[in-house]
C-alpha cells in the first residue's frame, strides 16, 4: 500500500441513524428550547449534557404501569391506577460546595416540590444550608484571595466565595439550644438520635422555606450524612459535649434506612454532584439491589488515581452499583454551570407539566 492508501483508509459506514454532529445555528433567531436540545448533537461533554437529560427524564417518566404484571403481584399491585402511582426512586447526593454556592436553590426547589426521594450530603452541606438563614455567603469571584489576610479578618474562603466568620457564630447561638433539647429528649424519651434524625429536627427548627431541610422535613425526606461530625456541625457538637454531655449519635439506624430506600426501590435512579463519601454512599445502598436502574454522575475528577470520586459508571457496574443493562451518564462538568440547566430541562418541565394537568382537573371539576 502507498502513502495515499495509508492516509486514506477506506472508511467503513456506520450504523443507520447515527446522530450527525450539528449544533444550533443562530440565524434562526434565540430559541433557548432549541439551543438546550441541540446540545445533544454539539459533541463531547454538551452531548453527555444531552445524554444526562435524556436519563433524569427516563427516571422521571418511569412507572410501574410500564412492567408487566406478573403472578407474584397481589391485587393492589394488579390496579393500574396503583401502578401509575408507583416511581422510580431517585437519590440526590452532593457535595457541600453545592449548597455553598447558588445551586442550593435549585436543590431546594427539587425538595419543596418533593420531586427527589432521597438525599445524601457531606456535613458542610447540612451546616451551610442553616448558616445562610441567618446571614450570606458573598461572591467575590476570586480564586486568588490572600489567605493569610483573610484570616486575619475573620473572612473564610470557599472557592470564589466568602463566609464572615460571624455567620457561624450564629449558628452556634442556634444549634446549641436545640442540641440541649435532643439531649433532654434522648434522657427523659429515650430518643437515640440518627444522622438523618438530627437533620429533620433541624429543619424542623429552623422553619424557613429558604432552607433545603426545612423542604426536606415538611415533605419526609430522608437526608442521609454519614460524615456528619466533619465540618461545623461536629464543631458544634464538640463544645457542647463540655456544657452538657450524654448525646449519642447512631449510625446503624442510617445504614439501614439508606440501604433498604434501595432495596425496596421498584427503580432506583441516582444523580450524583461531586464525589467521595456521598458518591460511594449512594452506590453502595444501590449494591443492595443489584445495581441502579439509571445514573447520571457530574463530576470532574478522573480516574487515573483510582479514586471511586474519578471513577467511570462501568467501574460502578463490575461492583453491581449500577445494573449492567442500564446506560449511564458521567459529564465531566462543574456542577454549578450544568446543574441547573439539567433541573430546568427536565424537572421543572416535569413539575409544570403535572402543575397544568392538575389545573385543568380542578378547572373540569369546577365546571361540572
Amino acid at each position: 500500500m502507498d502513502a495515499h492508501g495509508f492516509v486514506m483508509v477506506k472508511a467503513e459506514p456506520l450504523p443507520e441513524g447515527t446522530p450527525i454532529v450539528q449544533g444550533y445555528d443562530f440565524n434562526k433567531g434565540l430559541d433557548y428550547e432549541a439551543l438546550m436540545a441541540s446540545l445533544k448533537t454539539t459533541g463531547f461533554q454538551a452531548t453527555s449534557f444531552g445524554q444526562a437529560v435524556d436519563e433524569v427524564n427516563r427516571m422521571l417518566r418511569w412507572s410501574l404501569n410500564d412492567e408487566p404484571v406478573t403472578e407474584k403481584d397481589d391485587e393492589e399491585s394488579r390496579d393500574p391506577e396503583y401502578r401509575k402511582g408507583v416511581k422510580c426512586t431517585i437519590f440526590l447526593g452532593y457535595t457541600s460546595n453545592m449548597i455553598s454556592s447558588g445551586v442550593r436553590e435549585i436543590i431546594r426547589y427539587l425538595c419543596q416540590h418533593k420531586l427527589v426521594d432521597v438525599i445524601v450530603s457531606s456535613a458542610g452541606g447540612i451546616e451551610e444550608d442553616f448558616i445562610k438563614c441567618f446571614a450570606p455567603t458573598y461572591c467575590v469571584g476570586d480564586f486568588s484571595l490572600d489567605g493569610c489576610a483573610l484570616r486575619l479578618k475573620g473572612q473564610n474562603r470557599i472557592g470564589n466565595l466568602i463566609i464572615p466568620n460571624e455567620n457561624y457564630v450564629k449558628f452556634e447561638e442556634w444549634i446549641l439550644p436545640v442540641l440541649d433539647a435532643m439531649v433532654l429528649e434522648q434522657k427523659e424519651k429515650g430518643e437515640i438520635w440518627s444522622p438523618s434524625k438530627m437533620i429533620s429536627r433541624f429543619g424542623k427548627e429552623i422553619n424557613n422555606p429558604e432552607s433545603v431541610y426545612y423542604w426536606c422535613w415538611k415533605n419526609d425526606i430522608p437526608v442521609f450524612c454519614p460524615g456528619l461530625t466533619d465540618g461545623s456541625i461536629g464543631d458544634m457538637i464538640y463544645f457542647h459535649s463540655y456544657q452538657n454531655e450524654g448525646l449519642i449519635v447512631d449510625i446503624a439506624q442510617d445504614i439501614r434506612g439508606i440501604n433498604n430506600k434501595a432495596v425496596y426501590a421498584k427503580k432506583s435512579g441516582m444523580i450524583i454532584l461531586g464525589g467521595g463519601l456521598i458518591k460511594h454512599h449512594i452506590c453502595n445502598a444501590n449494591l443492595m439491589r443489584n445495581g441502579a436502574d439509571y445514573t447520571v454522575f457530574i463530576n470532574t475528577g478522573q480516574e487515573f488515581d483510582g479514586s471511586d470520586s474519578g471513577a467511570r459508571p462501568d467501574e460502578a457496574k463490575s461492583w453491581g452499583k449500577i445494573r449492567y443493562d442500564a446506560s449511564p451518564v458521567k459529564m465531566y462538568a462543574d456542577a454549578s454551570m450544568v446543574f441547573p440547566l439539567l433541573v430546568a430541562e427536565t424537572f421543572v418541565k416535569h413539575q409544570l407539566k403535572k402543575t397544568k394537568e392538575q389545573q385543568q382537573q380542578e378547572e373540569g371539576a369546577k365546571a361540572q
